[in-house]
Formats: C-alpha cells, structure tokens, sequence
C-alpha cells in the first residue's frame, strides 16, 4: 500500500485522542481568538456584538488560568463552537444566521454552580436580542413617541 494511503485510513480511525494528542490538534488561544471574531462577521449585528464581547471577556478571564487541563479543555470548546459557526456559515452559504443548538441535559449535570450562574446570567442577557423592537417598546412602556403611554390621560394633580 502506498504511504498516502496508509496517512489517510490512520486519519480516519475513530481512536478517541489522548491529552496529548488533543493538546495538539488545538489552535493557539491567538490566532483561534481572531478567527472567532472574524466567524461572527456572519452574524447579524446584535449576535455579534454580544459574541463578539462574550468572547473577549471568556478569553481575559481565562489568560491568567495556569491549570492545563483547564486551558485545554477551554480551547477545544471554542474550537467546537468555532466550527460549528463556520460549518453553518458554509452550509447557508452566508444567507442564514447561525441557529445555534440546545444544551444537552447531561452537558448540564456536568456544569458547577457558578457556570450555571453564568448560563443564566447569559440566557437573561441574550432575552433582549430575539425580540422585535414593537415587541421590545411595549415592554418598556413607551410608545412610538417616546411617552410612556400616550392613550393615558394626563395628571393633573399638579395644579391642585
């Protein structure tokens, strides 16, 4: 058999990697950092700009980490999210917005309390970012004006 052809059936053995091996598959904390901002470019505005500082505020908070299996595990979920990003990208051919998907209940059980907290705190966050502007002006209680309820009748309390 020819030794290209031995390279490619190796590549394709379904061999779960070691942490070295998975260590090495990875993309440095830069170059995958800028390829993340720029896989949001496909993004309509308002995920990207939450992406876009979710991930700058992920990456400062997590600099300063010296635990290894921790920086790895780190950047392989990036890199999964990276790929899915550009893999949807792909597929649409830039027409549809990334979709994302739901969190498995187990990948839940796995998480300590303050990530939830965090989860939660982002799930509230991004509340905001799925509604229409109608949507998001009657919950706020102004009108198209800028009252806060124009069909109201004034007070006049003042003059009492």
């Amino acid at each position: 058999m020819r030794p290209s052809l031995l390279r490619r059936a190796a590549a394709t053995l379904p061999i779960p990697p070691t942490l070295a091996e998975a260590s090495m598959q990875l993309i440095p904390p830069i170059p995958l950092y800028r390829r993340l901002l720029r896989a949001h470019r496909g993004l309509p505005d308002d995920m990207r700009f939450m992406g876009d500082a979710y991930i700058k505020s992920e990456f400062r908070a997590t600099r300063t980490s010296d635990n290894p299996i921790h920086i790895i595990a780190f950047l392989s979920q990036w890199k999964l999210y990276l790929e899915e990003v550009e893999q949807s990208a792909t597929e649409a051919g830039k027409a549809a917005p990334f979709k994302g998907r739901r969190l498995e209940v187990d990948k839940i059980e796995q998480l300590s309390e303050e990530q939830i907290g965090q989860l939660y705190e982002l799930m509230h966050a991004t509340k905001d970012v799925w509604k229409s502007p109608e949507d998001l002006t009657a919950q706020a209680g102004g009108g198209p004006s800028g009252s806060l309820n124009p069909s109201a009748p004034e007070d006049d309390t003042k003059d009492k």
